[in-house]
């Protein structure tokens, strides 16, 4: 049975972000300017589970309040030039926003794993009850990414609608390139090409 979410079911832990790597001046090395009040993880209390949500690079976010976390803005920078060659390290790439929502399990597919953290559902592959869960404008919202606990990934996560705040080559900072599902031009305002995947997360290794 799916739960139900209420006010008094969530929880926020607030984690301070630090700087990765030791090279104090170069940009790979800095941590993004990311504005107050804008975390890279969330651990979320549904009934008696306890979910994590984050952190992956670049991503920081920000809840509607701390009694509600269905409802996120989120920030995402170039951090370590991950995404893309065609800007500098850590410029801000989209801001968006990001709502709760359970993935049906009136399915007979189950959440996949491979042995790799994230594992993608892309949407020809996907349960159309799945692709059923996006909020409106559906041509907006469509990026899945779950939440896991200390088993692997859950059904429970947020869809995401990126609003570009640049042109770029989204090109995972030179791994792939124009014959990958990933790779698309972007253009400033909401990214309606940005790659349909729902992403299982079975959270970070150790």
């Amino acid at each position: 049975m799916t739960r139900q979410l209420t006010k008094s079911g969530w929880l926020i832990m607030w984690f301070i972000i630090s700087a990765c790597g030791s090279g104090p001046t170069e940009a790979l090395f800095e941590k993004p300017p990311v504005p107050v009040g804008y975390v890279d993880r969330l651990e979320i209390q549904v009934g008696d589970r306890v979910l994590s949500f984050g952190p992956f690079v670049g991503y920081y976010f920000k809840p509607s309040s701390v009694e509600d976390l269905s409802q996120l803005d989120f920030v995402c920078f170039n951090e370590r030039s991950f995404y893309t060659l065609d800007l500098p390290a850590n410029s801000q790439l989209y801001s968006g926003h990001a709502r709760w929502r359970h993935l049906p399990e009136d399915t007979q597919t189950v959440i996949p794993a491979d042995g790799r953290r994230i594992v993608p559902v892309f949407f020809s592959q996907a349960p159309k009850s799945w692709l059923n869960s996006r909020p409106a404008p559906l041509n907006e919202y469509v990026h899945f990414h779950s939440a896991y606990d200390n088993r692997g990934a859950v059904r429970f996560g947020y869809w995401f609608r990126h609003v570009a705040q640049a042109s770029f080559n989204y090109d995972m900072g030179g791994r792939v390139t124009t014959d990958s599902p990933l790779y698309h031009a972007v253009e400033p305002g909401p990214d309606k090409q940005f790659a349909r995947i729902i992403e299982f997360d079975h959270g970070p290794a150790g």
